[in-house]
């Protein structure tokens, strides 16, 4: 039998994360390359630009100038591919089910507690409820069909409403529907929810719900997204 390696896995390097990154995104946007070369000119002539303006108007001056400007357009560059590879993510699971779970795992911060999981799924349909919790409350969020979700959202707020009594309880849908939140504005509608409760109280009441909470053993987990094949890469 060979033995096991215990060395660490490679991660892809910074250049690879970024090739990955521009991948995925021009796949949603065809005129990103455009976009970044455009950006970079503009930084760049922008830069000789204040160069050219800032006395004596020396060589040197002009390109460092010029320099500094293709720096900053270099980042400007990254920081625009990245806010449109959120986009083309949101994009892609948009509809999918478990984004919902995947979108409070992964975007709403240290502020918020949530679960990948969903916490109440009708097995045959697929309708699925999650839920967060936070300095905000806690936010029941329901996947699918808006009709079929009243029982499993209303048993949801019902245990919520019992096990944490005062403790104000939100209802989101997802989707694109009156009242309805759409995929990508999910997570900053949460995070945008006013405080209405201290650390200690979100403490207990985490440790509550989860006390009452169905085991995710017994959950039938939405079939559909992988969140590896979906998520857009991010350099680091």
């Amino acid at each position: 039998m060979a033995a096991r390696s215990t060395a660490p896995e490679k991660r892809p390097g910074f250049f690879a994360q970024i090739r990955t990154l521009y991948t995925f995104t021009v796949q949603a946007y065809r005129w990103l390359p455009w976009a970044l070369v455009g950006i970079l000119i503009g930084g760049t002539l922008l830069g000789v630009a204040i160069g050219a303006l800032i006395p004596p108007g020396a060589i040197w001056s002009i390109i460092l100038w010029g320099v500094t400007g293709f720096m900053f357009g270099i980042l400007a560059a990254l920081m625009t591919m990245t806010r449109l590879s959120t986009k083309a993510m949101y994009r892609k699971i948009d509809g999918m089910p478990g984004a919902t779970g995947y979108v409070l795992s992964s975007a709403l911060g240290r502020r918020w507690r949530a679960s990948e999981m969903p916490v109440g799924i009708n097995p045959k349909t697929q309708e699925a409820v999650y839920r967060a919790i936070g300095r905000g409350g806690i936010v029941i969020v329901g996947e699918g069909a808006r009709g079929r979700l009243t029982r499993l959202v209303n048993e949801e707020r019902g245990k919520a409403q019992r096990v944490a009594s005062g403790v104000p309880v939100t209802v989101l849908y997802v989707g694109h529907g009156e009242d309805e939140v759409p995929i990508g504005k999910l997570a900053p509608a949460i995070k945008s929810l006013p405080k209405k409760i201290d650390r200690a109280t979100m403490a207990a009441v985490i440790k509550r719900m989860d006390s009452v909470s169905q085991t995710v053993a017994s959950l039938p987990i939405p079939k559909g997204i992988d969140p590896q094949r979906v998520r857009a890469p991010r350099p680091r």
